[in-house]
C-alpha cells in the first residue's frame, strides 16, 4: 500500500471524533486502540482495506487538516549544575559546558549502573552452578539410597499451571508425563530451574502521581542529605518578610522539594505576593472572589448559550487522567467542572477547548499534598474537611488562570500561537538534527499530526504526571516557560527519540510511534537530562535567527 493510502487508513481507523470545536486524539496514556494489537495484524499481513486509488487533497488550511486528522488534541549530583543554568546572566561558554557536563554525567551514571548489573548477574551465575552441582551430588546420593531401598517409582509433583520462560512452553503436570531425557538434560532443567529463581525481582512499579517531589527511576524515596540541604534553603528564602522570587527562580529550576512545593508555585505563578504579611489577606479574598463567581454563574451551565460548553466539560473530566483513581472519584471530578465552566464563560475569546482540562490537574494534585503526608494516587478526598477542599479548588483555578493568560493565543479561534510553535518546532529540529527530519520528510509525517498535542496539552499526555510536574517546577521558574521554553523541551523530547525513530520505515509506524512514547516509567533523572537539553538548545536559537532558520 502506498505511504498516502496508509495514512489515510491510519486516520480513519484510529481517530475519534468527539463534539467540540476541537478533536481529540488519545496518546500515551489514553490511546484510542492497541497500538501492539494493531502493530501486530500489519505485521501479520491483515492490511486494512485498499483506499480509493489517487493521492488525497493535502490539506491548505488548519481548518482542512484538523477535519482531516481529528488530531486535537526525582536529580542527584546535577542540581547545583542546573541551578547555575537558570542563572540569566551566564555567558555561553559556561551554559553549554554546564549543560555537556549534566548530560555527561547521565550517560556516565548509565554506563556504571550497567556494569555493576553485569558483575551481579556474572556473580549470581556463578553462585547457581555451585548450588546445582551441590544439588546434583545430593541427588545422586538420595537415588542410590532408593535403588537400593527397591523404591524405582517416582511420585508425582504437581507443576504451577503457568509455563516457565526457560522451557519451550509447554505445561507438564508430573514427572511421567513428562518426555523421557538423559540426566543431562535433566540437569538442565534444574539449573534453568535454580537460574529463574536466583533471577532479581523485577522493580516495583512507580506510582504515576505518588512521591512526586523525590521520585526517581529507581523506586527509592529517602531523602538524601543533598536534598535535605535544598529543603532548608527553600525555607530559609521561603521565611523571610519579602520573598526574593529570582532567587526562588533560580533554587527552583532544577526542582522543588514536595514540602515547599505548593507555596512556592502559587508566589511564582503571580498568585501570591512576595510580602509575606499580605498573603493571607490575599488568599481570603482571591478564594472569596472565586466561590463568589460560582454563585453567579454556575447555575447558568444548562442555558441554551452555556449548555455546549458546559456538556463538553463533562464528556471531558472523566478522560482526564482516567488511570489515575484520584481523578475518578465524583467530588473531583465535580470540582474540575466548576473550574473549567467558570474559567471558559470569564474568557468568551476562547472559551472551553478540549486539553484545558489536563491542565488543572498538576495545580490540583500540589495543592492537595498540602494537606495530607500518605501518597494522593488513591486518597480519598472526601476525607479532607470542607475548608481544605474549597481551599484546593479556588487555588486550582487561579494558577490554572494564570497560566493560561500566558498561552491563551494556544486556544482562541484556529489556534493561531499552536500553529506558529509547531511550525517552529520543525524548523528547530531541521537545524538540530537534520537525519529525524528528512526521515519524517521522506514518510510524509507532518509536524503538526503529533507536535499539536504537545502543544496543546504541554506533554501531559507524553509524560507520567509526576513528570509533568518535575517539568513545571522549571516552567515556572523559566522566564516565558509555559509559552517559549516549552517549546525547547519539545524538541529536545523528539530528539531523544531519535534511534526509535530512524528505525520506523512507515507512516502508520512513525505516527504509532509518536502517539505513544515509552516513558511511563520516567521520573527526575529522564525529566532533569531533557530539561539540560532544551537549556542548551535555548541558549543556542533563542537569540540568534540566523541559526535558527535556514
Amino acid at each position: 500500500m502506498s505511504t498516502d493510502g496508509n495514512k489515510k487508513q491510519f486516520w480513519k481507523r484510529n481517530t475519534a471524533k468527539v463534539p467540540g470545536s476541537i478533536q481529540h486524539v488519545y496518546g500515551a496514556q489514553h490511546p484510542p486502540f492497541d497500538p501492539l494489537l494493531h502493530a501486530n495484524l500489519i505485521k501479520a499481513g491483515n492490511k486494512p482495506p485498499p483506499t480509493t486509488p489517487g493521492k488525497p487533497k493535502k490539506a491548505t488550511t488548519f481548518q482542512e487538516f484538523e477535519s482531516i486528522t481529528s488530531d486535537a488534541w526525582d536529580v542527584g549530583d546535577d542540581d547545583d549544575e542546573l541551578l547555575a543554568m537558570a542563572a540569566q546572566n551566564l555567558n555561553i561558554e559556561v551554559v553549554m559546558e554546564t549543560a555537556n557536563k549534566v548530560i555527561e554525567n547521565h550517560s556516565k551514571q548509565q554506563e556504571r549502573q550497567r556494569q555493576d548489573d553485569t558483575t551481579e548477574l556474572e556473580q549470581r551465575e556463578e553462585d547457581t552452578q555451585e548450588e546445582v552441582a551441590e544439588d546434583e551430588e545430593e541427588d545422586g546420593e538420595e537415588e542410590e539410597d532408593r535403588v537400593g531401598e527397591g523404591d524405582v517409582t517416582s511420585p508425582e509433583v504437581s507443576f504451577p499451571s503457568q509455563s516457565s520462560p526457560y522451557t519451550d512452553g509447554r505445561l507438564v503436570k508430573s514427572h511421567s508425563e513428562a518426555p523421557i531425557g538423559s540426566p543431562k538434560d535433566a540437569a538442565g532443567e534444574h539449573a534453568a530451574l535454580h537460574r529463574q529463581r536466583s533471577l532479581p525481582h523485577r522493580p516495583p512499579v512507580i506510582p504515576l502521581v505518588a512521591r512526586m517531589a523525590d521520585q526517581n527511576t529507581s523506586g527509592t524515596p529517602a531523602m538524601t542529605e543533598r536534598e535535605a540541604s535544598r529543603l532548608d534553603k527553600f525555607k530559609q528564602l521561603l521565611a523571610g518578610p519579602n520573598t526574593d522570587l529570582e532567587e526562588l527562580r533560580k533554587l527552583s529550576w532544577s526542582g522543588i522539594p514536595r514540602q515547599v512545593r505548593p507555596i512556592t508555585w502559587k508566589l511564582l505563578s503571580g498568585y501570591l505576593p512576595a510580602n509575606a504579611e499580605r498573603r493571607d489577606s490575599v488568599l481570603q479574598r482571591k478564594r472569596q472572589e472565586y466561590f463568589g463567581f460560582i454563585q453567579q454563574y454556575y447555575d447558568s451551565r444548562n442555558d441554551e448559550h452555556h449548555q455546549d460548553t458546559y456538556r463538553q466539560i463533562h464528556i471531558d473530566i472523566p478522560r482526564t487522567n482516567p488511570l489515575i483513581p484520584l481523578f475518578q472519584q465524583a467530588s473531583v471530578q465535580e470540582i474540575f467542572e466548576r473550574i473549567l465552566f467558570i474559567w471558559a464563560i470569564r474568557h468568551p475569546a476562547s472559551g472551553y477547548v478540549q486539553g484545558i482540562n489536563d491542565l488543572v490537574t498538576p495545580f490540583f494534585v500540589v495543592y492537595v499534598f498540602e494537606y495530607i503526608e500518605e501518597e494522593v494516587e488513591n486518597f480519598d478526598v472526601s476525607s479532607l474537611k470542607e475548608e481544605a477542599l474549597r481551599n484546593i479548588e479556588a487555588d486550582s483555578f487561579w494558577c490554572m488562570s494564570k497560566l493560561l493568560d500566558g498561552i491563551q493565543d494556544n486556544y482562541t479561534f484556529a489556534q493561531p500561537g499552536i500553529q506558529r510553535k509547531v511550525k517552529a518546532l520543525e524548523e528547530l529540529v531541521s537545524r538540530i538534527d537534520e537525519s529525524v527530519h528528512r526521515h519524517m520528510q521522506q514518510y510524509e509525517v507532518e509536524y503538526l499530526q503529533f507536535a499539536f498535542r504537545w502543544m496543546n496539552n504541554l506533554l501531559m499526555r507524553e509524560l507520567p504526571l509526576r513528570c509533568t510536574i518535575r517539568l513545571w517546577d522549571t516552567y515556572q521558574a523559566e522566564p516565558e516557560g509555559f509559552s517559549h521554553f516549552h517549546l525547547y523541551v519539545c524538541a529536545a523530547f523528539l530528539v531523544r527519540w531519535r534511534k526509535e525513530i530512524l528505525e520506523e520505515r512507515d507512516f502508520q509506524g512513525l505516527m504509532i510511534l509518536l502517539q505513544n512514547l515509552p516513558t511511563m516509567h520516567w521520573g527526575n533523572e529522564e525529566v532533569s537530562v531533557l530539561l539540560a537539553e532544551a537549556y542548551r538548545l535555548k541558549f543556542a536559537f533563542a537569540d540568534a535567527p540566523n541559526h535558527y532558520k535556514r
